[in-house]
């Protein structure tokens, strides 16, 4: 009796292990990676007026800043070095656009951000809306602001200096990583997109 064991002890340990080694060899070589919760719906309007959303983007990879067109020093560099990176990028960029969206609509209204914007990109759009709205597309990016009064009773505001990069799906990709110079950044973005 313990001989007709071994066999089908054997044929089962046997058949463990094929098993084993076809499911070990259909699995995907990295497990899937989670998708970040950065990025949303979003209703605001242009500098123009005209009203936009998160699928006006759509189609084309794309760039996010929050920041706000009284601000000293932050957001005019950032969007400085955003038009340094898209014309070092050349044709790669030709259908890359840019979300600027203001964190202070009080002052922020289109005409304001259609000056403001004068100044960069072309393909910089600023955009705004209501308190709600904008409070609504920050927590969709998860950016952080806050108006902070000053001493001669006027306000800035603190907020989140990050440029999202979003792929053509309005998926997030990462941070724009602007510490380098523009054709430095302009090379890893390519890589992205």
């Amino acid at each position: 009796m313990r001989r007709a064991l071994i066999p089908l002890l054997a044929f089962c340990l046997g058949l463990v292990g094929i098993t084993g080694a076809a499911v070990f060899a259909v699995m995907p070589d990295k497990a899937p990676v989670g998708v970040p919760g950065v990025g949303g719906p979003f209703t605001l309007v242009d500098q123009d007026g005209r009203t936009v959303t998160e699928r006006d983007f759509a189609g084309a990879p794309h760039l996010v800043f929050f920041g706000f067109t009284h601000c000293p020093d932050v957001c005019p560099t950032t969007l400085q070095q955003v038009s340094d990176v898209l014309a070092a990028l050349g044709p790669k960029a030709a259908h890359m656009r840019v979300a600027f969206v203001t964190v202070d609509p009080e002052r922020d209204d289109p005409a304001s951000l259609k000056a403001y914007l004068s100044s960069f990109d072309p393909r910089i759009t600023g955009l705004t809306g209501s308190p709600e709205q904008v409070a609504a597309a920050e927590k969709a990016y998860r950016a952080y602001a806050r108006k902070v009064p000053a001493k001669d009773g006027d306000y800035t505001m603190e907020h989140t200096a990050i440029v999202y990069v979003m792929d053509a799906q309005n998926r997030f990709l990462g941070a724009l990583d602007l510490s380098r110079p523009a054709a430095d950044t302009a090379a890893q973005l390519a890589k992205k997109i």
